[in-house]
């Protein structure tokens, strides 16, 4: 059998590339940077299969250039960069990586909540800044306490799940809103579920943890960050797009909330000159919640074993879309024999 062609839009200095590269013939863009559109159209002519970046739109433009495009692997848990619909009808396969990055972006957003809730990032300038002149007083840097209060998670999913665990830890009240009730969990973790607008009228702490969709775009808007206590903070480890970003820094700025803490924006990378870096009640991460080695290490292996099963004959473990095995068989993509499988 020929060898599968597989252009891959990221250098992706793990372990599993090895095994990439010893089954199929690797079309490698060499970067850290992502690849212009015209780079990723000239690159996907010819290929069997495509190992993306959340940076990469995949739509119907670059499909046409590639019929013999049999799957897309996206190095990541959000697939809203490529267009499924048009991917399912040509029997392309979509696979992802969830699951895999869980507990490093969970731990990221309590490395947030804390943050900004104690005003970590403040404190540190304030001794590199050489203001700190009085060694203790009653009111220095006086942040929010976390223990006891309530914490608000806004889609239950493996993430949110995993805040959730650890929010125990700290004593406080779990209350989430999600598109479907998990009473199992509930039972498990005493979670609480709240309408949308009940949950962040409660909340001290409102964590984002929902996948980005049509339905999701904006949720968090003026009219539901004006329903937010002013004493409360919002830590977004989901999508940027999922916050309004205007209307965010209008209630930073005018204290409808007391902070926020964020690690994915509506533009990323975010401009130094951005409103929200001239802002003190906000803590700014450049989307690092899966940035462990162990994890980025894992999703790598997770996406080319993915892609690896496809041209195997074999369902990969995370497929995003199931139904394109009705328009195109596994038995007619496969191409290689994969013992690792």
């Amino acid at each position: 059998m020929a060898r599968p062609k597989v252009y891959v839009t990221r250098r992706l200095p793990f372990p599993a590339f090895e095994l990439l590269k010893k089954y199929c013939d690797v079309d490698l863009y060499d970067s850290d940077a992502p690849p212009s559109r015209e780079e990723i159209k000239e690159h996907i002519k010819g290929k069997d299969a495509l190992l993306c970046l959340l940076t990469d739109k995949i739509d119907k433009e670059i499909m046409d250039l590639a019929p013999e495009l049999k799957v897309i692997s996206t190095y990541s848990v959000g697939y809203d960069h490529i267009d499924v619909e048009e991917a399912t009808k040509r029997g392309i396969y979509v696979t992802h990586t969830p699951g895999v990055l869980t507990e490093a972006v969970a731990d990221l957003a309590w490395a947030l909540l804390l943050a900004i809730a104690r005003r970590i990032i403040v404190a540190d300038k304030c001794i590199r800044e050489g203001c700190w002149k009085i060694a203790w007083y009653p009111t220095f840097m006086l942040g929010s306490a976390v223990y006891g209060k309530t914490l608000g998670i806004i889609g239950l999913g493996r993430i949110g799940t995993a805040v959730a665990r650890r929010a125990k830890g700290f004593n406080m009240k779990i209350i989430y809103y999600s598109r479907t009730k998990k009473p199992a969990l509930e039972r498990e973790l005493g979670l609480e579920f709240k309408p949308l607008e009940e949950l962040l009228r409660e909340a001290d702490y409102v964590v984002l943890t929902v996948a980005l969709t049509k339905e999701t775009y904006h949720m968090i808007g003026e009219r539901e960050l004006k329903l937010m206590k002013p004493t409360a903070y919002l830590i977004n480890v989901s999508r940027g797009a999922v916050v309004e970003t205007n209307a965010l820094v209008r209630a930073l700025r005018e204290k409808w909330i007391a902070g926020a803490a964020l690690d994915v924006f509506e533009q990323e990378p975010l401009p130094k000159d951005h409103p929200l870096c001239e802002l003190d009640n906000v803590v700014l991460a450049p989307h690092i919640g899966s940035a462990t080695y162990e994890t980025r290490a894992k999703m790598a292996e997770v996406a080319i074993k993915g892609l690896l099963a496809v041209l195997s004959g074999k369902e990969p473990e995370f497929l995003v879309n199931p139904e394109v095995k009705n328009v195109r068989p596994l038995s007619q993509v496969k191409m290689i024999d994969v013992a690792e499988l």
